[in-house]
């Protein structure tokens, strides 16, 4: 079968990797841009895009269905599965972001984490910072979109909203399931739950 001229440059590229040492899972499966870099020692797994404007480090590992556009992703980086990588992301050396995370137009400090089931939008995020699973940057009102500010050390809980703009200052914890609206201070819990209630011996009406 013939190939197409598309499929002729994406087996070029994949050459092209392969050569420089780029160690691929299912090659055919891999999807490159003419714009593409990569460092070494660099590990794709199957059904993963590289798009337009993608520079990757070195020590990186991606992992399957996986999509990146317009990014830079610095050295010893772990990405996904399942990761949307959008365009103006930056991801600093040591960071992890885990599987069905998107992140657009941020900034991912060094060794920090974002590891599930997260939405990351217009935000600046320090060193060693932990993203809970199900936290979410509000970015956009409907009218424009805000920054979320998250300074070195922080610990936001699993199922937090974050209403920007908003910055969570240095060593600050944010406890989960929290939606927070204002500037939280350094070394600081944060919080904002319902009182749980309890009715005992109760009974369902038939």
């Amino acid at each position: 079968m013939k190939l197409t001229n598309s499929q002729k440059i994406q087996n070029r590229l994949r050459n092209k990797f392969l050569k420089k040492g780029v160690k691929m899972i299912s090659p055919e499966t891999i999807f490159f841009s003419k714009q593409t870099k990569i460092g070494k020692n660099v590990t794709i797994e199957p059904y993963v895009v590289l798009s337009e404007k993608v520079i990757v480090g070195s020590n990186v590992k991606i992992y399957s269905f996986s999509h990146l556009e317009n990014v830079k992703i610095e050295n010893s980086v772990s990405i996904g599965p399942f990761a949307r990588l959008r365009p103006g992301t930056l991801l600093k050396s040591g960071s992890k972001v885990g599987n069905f995370v998107e992140i657009k137009k941020s900034t991912v400090g060094k060794n920090s984490k974002v590891n599930h089931l997260s939405y990351i939008g217009d935000s600046l995020i320090g060193k060693s910072v932990n993203i809970g699973a199900g936290t979410i940057t509000c970015n956009y009102d409907g009218v424009k979109k805000s920054k979320t500010v998250i300074k070195d050390k922080v610990f936001v809980g699993s199922n937090s909203s974050l209403v920007a703009p908003i910055t969570l200052n240095q060593g600050s914890i944010v406890g989960a399931g929290s939606v927070i609206t204002k500037n939280v201070k350094a070394k600081s819990l944060s919080l904002t739950r319902s009182p749980q209630t309890e009715k005992k011996n109760y009974r369902r009406k038939k």
